[in-house]
């Protein structure tokens, strides 16, 4: 089978779609992805690539097309938008020669965001009568209205008719999160088409070598005694983070209480600000920067708890952030800060503790009820969560899923 995958992100990006694509090549399908030059998340084009550097090459078996774009730079709006544009640009001026001379049986589009990348999906769907399977990771136009606070129906009409347009087009719509159904049917009866496709973790296992990281600050001066709270992923201002500064404050007179921050985004400097303002915290706040992600499970098995959070918006109470998947899948009790389906999610595996969105209070007394925990009690909920991921989310499961999916539609 002969599948054309278009995503903005791919490979050496850190995304779920290199895994689709790489299985599908080892199983024998024949990938095209179509993508960008890589520039996420720094903001520049990786090392060894650019707009005329490696815009065609192999990677594990897949075919790889790297489209000129605009770099995003720090993420301000203007280079957001620019980026984005010039995707759309290149992509919809590439498909336009290239649906003429390469078939595809398949056609799966990976969209984070923006949406409009599954335009030019349409067009190919159309033109070669092949179906379209839509993998959708970013509500529009609720995202534009929460990142961006826009509210004007001469913004959001357009957008909610290009949206309902891909939609018409789909014959498949996979969603994370079962919440997505609900924002998705108000634009028309996409029932039939919508197939719940839940994420995995990245990787679950400690690393074979964890003696080069034995030495990483600040973890080098925790003691047996730390009480570690792990926060792991993008520090972006919807993940609410000052929050959890918030609560720190409230609990560092207990100085075997830790919050550790790894990861890195667009909130980082700010929170950091934030904390250094108080000069207390500079004992129980620690800020790592990024971490290779194979590192993930060592420090995740270093920590207490690990923690999550998101602002209180409609868009935000529908999605169940990726890292809980990953975080249940390292056996860790969750404290979470959040509404919606990822605090169901929580619930339902009874792995840990969850309050509500922006309730600091509520969050300063899970903190120290969990600290008054044993440790055989702390274990058994790092284990529910260990087993309700290996019985619902493992990555073969949705793999296999995925390659169902193609088959069907293709004999349709």
């Amino acid at each position: 089978m002969r599948v054309c995958i278009i995503t903005n992100h791919f490979y050496p990006e850190d995304f779920k779609v290199n895994d689709i694509a790489f299985e599908l090549a080892k199983s024998g399908f024949e990938v095209t992805v179509i993508t960008a030059v890589p520039d996420y998340p720094k903001g520049q084009f990786y090392d060894g690539y650019s707009i005329f550097k490696r815009s065609r090459e192999n990677v594990n078996d897949c075919k790889v097309i790297r489209l000129p774009i605009i770099p995003r730079g720090k993420g301000g709006a203007k280079r957001l938008i620019l980026n984005y544009a010039s995707y759309y640009l290149s992509i919809v001026q590439f498909m336009f020669f290239y649906k003429f001379f390469h078939k595809f049986d398949v056609v799966f589009v990976h969209e984070t965001s923006p949406f409009f990348i599954g335009l030019p999906a349409v067009s190919l769907k159309k033109f070669q009568h092949i179906p379209l399977v839509f993998w959708t990771l970013d509500l529009w136009p609720e995202s534009i209205t929460a990142a961006a606070g826009i509210s004007n129906s001469a913004i959001l009409k357009p957008l909610a008719r290009m949206v309902q347009k891909i939609y018409n087009s789909c014959d498949r719509i996979l969603i994370g999160s079962k919440g997505f159904e609900r924002s998705i049917c108000e634009k028309g009866d996409y029932h039939s088409k919508i197939v719940y496709f839940p994420n995995w973790a990245e990787t679950s296992s400690l690393p074979l070598n964890t003696e080069k990281y034995v030495a990483i600050e600040p973890f080098k001066n925790f003691s047996n005694k730390d009480f570690i709270i792990l926060f792991a992923g993008n520090i972006g201002e919807a993940q609410n983070l000052n929050c959890i500064l918030d609560a720190a404050a409230e609990v560092k007179e207990n100085q075997n209480i830790k919050f550790v921050f790894i990861g890195d985004g667009r909130a980082r400097i700010h929170l950091e600000q934030q904390a250094a303002s108080q000069n207390t915290l500079n004992e129980t706040v620690f800020f790592t920067g990024r971490l290779p992600l194979d590192s993930m499970p060592y420090f995740m098995s270093r920590a207490s708890v690990l923690t999550v959070s998101l602002k209180d918006e409609y868009i935000f109470n529908l999605t169940v952030p990726q890292k809980v998947q990953f975080y249940m899948a390292q056996g860790k009790p969750l404290l979470a800060m959040l509404n919606g389906d990822g605090a169901d999610l929580i619930k339902n595996a009874d792995c840990g503790i969850v309050v509500n969105a922006n309730d600091k209070n509520a969050y300063v007394s899970a903190v120290m009820f969990l600290f008054s925990l044993s440790s055989a009690r702390l274990r058994e909920l790092g284990n529910n969560g260990k087993s309700y991921y290996e019985r619902y989310f493992q990555k073969s499961q949705r793999l296999e899923q995925l390659k169902e999916i193609f088959k069907r539609q293709r004999v349709l």
